[in-house]
């Protein structure tokens, strides 16, 4: 066994963050293991756990680096905090890359974060004979320029930073056209396009996974405590459930019911619409919280109801009657800075026909998700105008149409009115709303054609298709 493995090549994917919440690096792993054949070493930050695929694979090690924290140097002096810990956080990735893990034949790094990755990686590199390969997902100064604005001193440091270490690469990846461009005319850096693309764990999730899943998460989504909404009643007997007597068939779930062998989607179910986030600048989650509202009251409007209507009366009649416009469910998932800003936020709503919730989902539940909703929806606009959000992408995979937020080089994901629709506002979005979910389940064309469309784009190509077309000739010609 031993004298197989020193035959084999080996790779190092690198990743100064969370690998549970770096899907593309976790796809690059996979491959280089499956289909280059290689043995891999993921150095990255703990965290969420990678998809099982990954732990349990017998050519992949993970090794968990700790996070750095601060807090009391912090206080005392941002500036001279980010320097200590970086000079840390460099050490630690260096001590890594140098002593713990086996000499590998290439380093692969995930950019953002540059600093003190890119750094720590290329030193590396020369010390051990590697090659060194860097992944563009953004640019780390624009991220950083968000909070500083692009013109402070820090940020154009960082900038520099960014580029000469940019330079020194042996080869680059990068995740769109344009940001290839820029790379090329501004960074005089030649990188090959390797689209986001779903690996084969994301597909559209059949009704038997819909019933175990929503049955999974039954306490997540109808909490026995906290506000009460159109999903989560006072009345116990219609707690979650659409009538009574459905507490009386405990294998029910909010969306489905089974009969004997025989699992069905209920007809007056809310219509699930999911939204990943990194809870982060570049995602505006208000904008979201406002369509919701413009929702809410515009169904109100167009059915006349008033406003002295008991909100419980409301509701089950909601449950009960036919809908025109059906109730919406958004389950919000990931983890960020601004999560609890946003948390607090929706409690101070008060809507009649929309209900939030936000969880935290295992890396197998996830994609299970996206297949069983009805909508996705991306607030990413990219701090640099050129890279993609990959949740798209997964949308996408599992047959899922996506209401994204527009900006410059979003088309190169999203055909308009074929898989998805693009927004530039709240107001757009909630019209959006309104177009798609009139006549739910049943009676929403124009939805069932961009899910029609999301399929198509889910069949068309996946990860290990692009990869071994774009990264596996780059990589394998490093490497030799």
């Amino acid at each position: 066994m031993e004298s197989t493995e020193k035959k084999r090549g080996r790779v190092a994917v690198v990743v100064l963050g969370d690998i549970g919440r770096s899907p593309r690096m976790q796809y690059h792993a996979l491959s280089l293991a499956e289909q280059e054949n290689l043995l891999v070493d993921i150095v990255a930050n703990g965290g969420s756990d990678p998809h099982v695929s990954i732990r349990e694979h017998h050519s992949i090690r993970i090794y968990q680096m700790g996070s750095v924290h601060l807090k009391g140097l912090s206080k005392i002096s941002s500036a001279l905090a980010l320097v200590v810990k970086a000079a840390i956080q460099f050490v630690i990735l260096v001590w890594f890359l140098c002593v713990k893990i086996a000499r590998p034949d290439a380093f692969i790094v995930q950019n953002p974060p540059s600093v003190p990755t890119l750094a720590a990686v290329k030193l590396s590199s020369w010390l051990r004979r590697s090659k060194f390969i860097i992944d563009w997902h953004n640019f780390g100064y624009t991220l950083l320029g968000l909070s500083h604005g692009r013109n402070h001193i820090i940020v154009k440091t960082y900038h520099w930073f960014e580029s000469y270490f940019g330079r020194m690469a042996d080869g680059s990846l990068c995740v769109t056209k344009a940001m290839q461009h820029e790379l090329a005319e501004n960074w005089e850096i030649k990188a090959t396009v390797l689209y986001d693309q779903p690996p084969e764990f994301f597909h559209p999730t059949s009704m038997k996974e819909k019933h175990e899943l929503f049955c999974r998460l039954k306490n997540d989504i109808c909490p026995p405590n906290g506000a009460f909404d159109c999903i989560h009643t006072r009345n116990e007997k219609s707690f979650c459930f659409e009538a009574s007597n459905e507490l009386d068939h405990p294998s029910d779930s909010l969306f489905t019911s089974q009969v004997g062998n025989d699992i069905f989607l209920k007809p007056n179910r809310p219509a699930l619409v999911v939204s990943s986030t990194s809870w982060t600048p570049d995602e505006d989650f208000s904008i979201l919280l406002q369509a919701a509202l413009m929702y809410d009251r515009r169904v109100s409007g167009v059915l006349g109801e008033d406003d002295s209507i008991a909100e419980e009366k409301l509701w089950l009649d909601i449950r009960k009657g036919e809908q025109l416009y059906p109730r919406l469910l958004f389950i919000i998932t990931g983890k960020g800075p601004e999560k609890a800003k946003y948390e607090q936020q929706i409690k101070k709503l008060k809507l009649r026909r929309v209900a939030f919730r936000t969880m935290w989902l295992s890396a197998e539940d996830y994609p299970l998700l996206l297949g069983s909703a009805d909508l996705g929806v991306s607030l990413h606009t990219s701090s640099s105008g050129l890279d993609l959000p990959m949740k798209v992408v997964d949308m996408f995979g599992c047959g899922l149409p996506v209401c994204a937020a527009s900006y410059s080089c979003i088309k190169e994901l999203v055909k308009v009115e074929k898989n998805g629709l693009l927004f530039s506002s709240p107001s757009e979005l909630a019209d959006e709303f309104m177009m798609l979910f009139k006549g739910f389940p049943d009676k929403c064309e124009s939805l069932k054609s961009l899910k029609d469309g999301a399929l198509a784009t889910s069949s068309s190509s996946k990860w290990s298709t692009e990869w071994e077309t774009h990264a596996m000739p780059l990589i394998s010609e490093i490497i030799s």
